[in-house]
């Protein structure tokens, strides 16, 4: 039996032809011909069963024969701003990994303490698209291009915010029972977590969310490393908002 093969097809519904990306793939590694079965994502909510109606050259046309309109596996916005690591492997392990276990959208955040001041949001999107095809994931997570910690506190974001830091002088509660014990399992309140850099925020930046109406918060006793606590952040963003 043939494995199912997925396609991330953008507007699925209104085109008729694999991105020239995901036409490659197609034709070239898995050299799929006219009359094949393909599965395709829309990345907002639905598959498409799909038959190969030409392939050749760059181009792999197709005809949706039935589709599937998925339902979301958790509530509301799960949505994680990070401070990327020096080192960019551990950003994009970190990304595939939350992109598997489910969440919405990712920013990252230039703080004061930053070792890496810019970012490929194309490779972290080819990243993203990999791991939802993997995970049979039916929407496709936003990435962000890079911007400042003071520029990202200017826009106004809904729902429950947090902010994830060290600092002893503030007051902290644990991130995973304070999501549980304070947003209802019913509701659809989005959740925004931050993350810091390798050297934490610094001082001023949690005063400035704190002013901002973020909470401020642990993610449990372990001091982790950056990437593991985005990813530890998602998890456990995303089992308190699982829909059972």
């Amino acid at each position: 039996m043939k494995e199912t093969r997925y396609f991330y097809v953008p507007d699925a519904a209104r085109q008729s032809e694999l991105p020239e990306e995901e036409a490659g793939h197609a034709l070239r590694v898995l050299r799929l011909k006219a009359g094949d079965e393909m599965f395709l994502m829309d990345g907002v909510g639905t598959f498409f069963r799909a038959e190969v109606t030409v392939a050749a050259g760059k181009h792999c046309m197709y005809e949706i024969k039935d589709r599937f309109p998925q339902h979301p596996t958790w509530r509301g916005h799960i949505h994680l701003a990070i401070a990327p690591t020096k080192m960019m492997e551990r950003m994009e392990w970190m990304v595939e990994k939350a992109t598997e276990v489910g969440f919405d959208e990712i920013s990252f955040l230039g703080c004061k303490f930053s070792e890496r001041k810019v970012l490929r949001a194309d490779r972290v999107e080819k990243i993203v698209v990999s791991a939802m095809k993997q995970s049979r994931k039916a929407w496709k997570p936003v990435v962000n291009t890079m911007c400042s910690f003071g520029e990202f506190m200017a826009v106004e974001h809904p729902g429950r915010k947090y902010i994830c830091h060290c600092y002893e002088e503030f007051p902290k509660k644990d991130f995973f029972s304070e999501i549980q014990e304070t947003i209802d399992y019913e509701d659809n309140e989005d959740i925004l977590v931050l993350v810091g850099p390798e050297g934490d925020f610094s001082v001023d930046e949690v005063q400035l969310a704190l002013e901002k109406g973020y909470e401020s918060v642990s993610l449990g006793r372990s001091r982790l490393r950056t990437e593991t606590a985005g990813l530890s952040a998602v998890m456990m963003a995303n089992l308190a908002r699982r829909i059972q």
